[in-house]
């Protein structure tokens, strides 16, 4: 059985990413590996991504939420019938799932507020682990999206710079889930693949975090670019590049990041 370490801070980029491969490499063992077309990629991500769109923040409470987390094999079609696996902590809850090719690993994953019970931050992800050469590019991508209620602290404190500020509100985002992904692989009633494929994805997620914050550490000044149409670039030691884009509407801090073949595509 392979064991796969908690998600921490700090992780060395280089060796979470060769210990991902290995352990999604032994989870997706013996599966064939078929690419498909940009358009059939869309509707996928589209389906995959349908709690993500359909959960409201500070609106859906934890009675709205699970029968959209937990959807049935209707719901989920042919393609992706039977893949899904729900995990849970105490405020988390995550679907995470591969298709049937195994190449294509992702997530849906909400937060509650500790009291009021409303989802105070949401997220989706998927990779795709396949590459496939289109001339000079690869399909080979990873694509996160998330929104999160922030802090009045946070937002209104006291800055030498909006530069500042926006990193601020970056570094939490980027903690609390971090601190999300780590509650539910702690977990100890959820299916053990369930936990270890959140925890490779976290590890996928943590060293996409530490590119993005390393970049803005050496060049602050780029975080006023977050909310532009294009976002703020980025080097990525998997992915060889990639795009991060961030707004900020009230308390609400909407996050997009593509890697690989999705770099210059945010929606």
């Amino acid at each position: 059985m392979i064991r796969t370490p908690k998600i921490t801070q700090g992780i060395n980029a280089s060796a979470s990413f060769l210990l991902a491969l290995f352990v999604l490499g032994n989870l997706t063992a013996g599966c064939s590996i078929m690419p498909f077309s940009g358009k059939r990629q869309k509707l996928l991500y589209e389906e995959l991504a349908a709690p993500y769109n359909q959960i409201t923040l500070k609106e859906s409470i934890t009675l709205d939420v699970t029968p959209v987390m937990q959807r049935s094999q209707k719901q989920l079609g042919r393609r992706l019938a039977g893949t899904e696996l729900l995990s849970k902590s105490q405020n988390t809850v995550a679907s995470s799932g591969q298709n049937k090719n195994g190449y294509m690993t992702w997530f849906n994953m909400v937060t509650f507020h500790e009291y009021r019970l409303n989802v105070i931050r949401k997220s989706f992800f998927v990779v795709n682990d396949r590459e496939t050469s289109l001339g000079a590019r690869t399909t080979r991508s990873l694509r996160f999206d998330c929104r999160a209620v922030v802090p009045a602290e946070i937002l209104t404190g006291r800055y030498t710079s909006e530069s500042a500020r926006q990193i601020d509100i970056l570094k939490f985002v980027f903690s609390a889930l971090r601190s999300d992904i780590g509650s539910l692989g702690a977990g100890t009633d959820t299916p053990g693949q369930s936990n270890q494929m959140l925890s490779v994805c976290g590890m996928l997620l943590n060293q996409t975090f530490e590119a993005i914050l390393r970049k803005l550490d050496s060049s602050p000044t780029l975080a006023t670019r977050l909310s532009d149409n294009n976002g703020v670039r980025f080097d990525h030691i998997s992915f060889d590049k990639g795009t991060i884009q961030m707004t900020a509407e009230g308390d609400i801090a909407t996050i997009h990041i593509r890697l690989g073949s999705l770099a210059n595509n945010k929606k």
